[in-house]
């Protein structure tokens, strides 16, 4: 049984159709990439999966693990193991680091999920999570504060962005641990050297999954030839 399947998802926000018809399975333990340029709907798919206030599909199923959660608010979704990092991190005031990672479990080492993320705990276990803290420390840190949880289904809204090149192979990590600990992912990125890292990969225009397979040959297709959906020369990466 797939952890995560999508079935004809359609989202219109007043007279745009943001999502058209779109399909989408993700199995067990499975690394998913989600490509495409800005403006495609990444994002939106994302908001719905996770029942954010105000995205409800207009038609179309999200299914998790065989049971229909259309209708189901955040926090619910949340209860059954379905979290997510945003693009833009959380900020949170008057909260250290080490609480932050141990707000679910307070036994749970905060050092360990900080090492995943490429931190060094005596550096940042005392700080606070809050403006103080860079945003690349901030989206490390959210990173491992979802490990700290052990979802069934993490989504990653773009995590590599406001992350310097130097530290790619440390987001790379993060993430393979996230399969290590029995998740599912559903990646959302637009750099190559991050997508190359997932189990399968899925391209999306206009609101439609275009081209879907192993991560190298989605990225393959799409840099030789044009996009079916909206016949543009290049139609992979901004």
């Amino acid at each position: 049984m797939s952890v995560l399947e999508i079935k004809n998802l359609t989202y219109i926000a007043g007279e745009k159709r943001i999502l058209d018809g779109l399909s989408l399975l993700i199995g067990a333990s499975e690394i998913h990439a989600l490509l495409g340029t800005n403006g495609t709907g990444k994002s939106t798919l994302a908001y719905l999966v996770m029942g954010c206030e105000g995205y409800r599909p207009t038609s179309g199923e999200i299914i998790f693990k065989g049971n229909v959660i259309n209708d189901l608010k955040i926090h619910e979704r949340a209860g059954l193991g379905i979290t997510m990092a945003w693009q833009e991190p959380v900020r949170f005031e008057g909260i250290s680091v080490r609480d932050y990672l141990t707000l679910k479990t307070k036994d749970a080492d905060p050092s360990l999920y900080l090492e995943m993320a490429g931190l060094h705990p005596e550096l940042c276990l005392h700080r606070m999570v809050d403006k103080a803290l860079s945003g690349g420390e901030r989206k490390r840190i959210e990173l491992a504060s979802i490990l700290a949880l052990n979802p069934k289904l993490a989504i990653l809204d773009e995590p590599d962005s406001g992350i310097d090149m130097l530290s790619t192979q440390d987001i790379i990590n993060v993430i393979t641990a996230f399969k290590k600990n029995g998740s599912s992912v559903l990646l959302i990125t637009h750099r190559e050297e991050i997508a190359l890292m997932a189990d399968k990969a899925s391209q999306l225009c206009r609101g439609k999954i275009v081209c879907s397979g192993s991560p190298m040959e989605v990225a393959q297709y799409y840099k030789a030839r044009k996009c079916l959906v909206c016949d543009a020369e290049v139609c992979v990466y901004v």
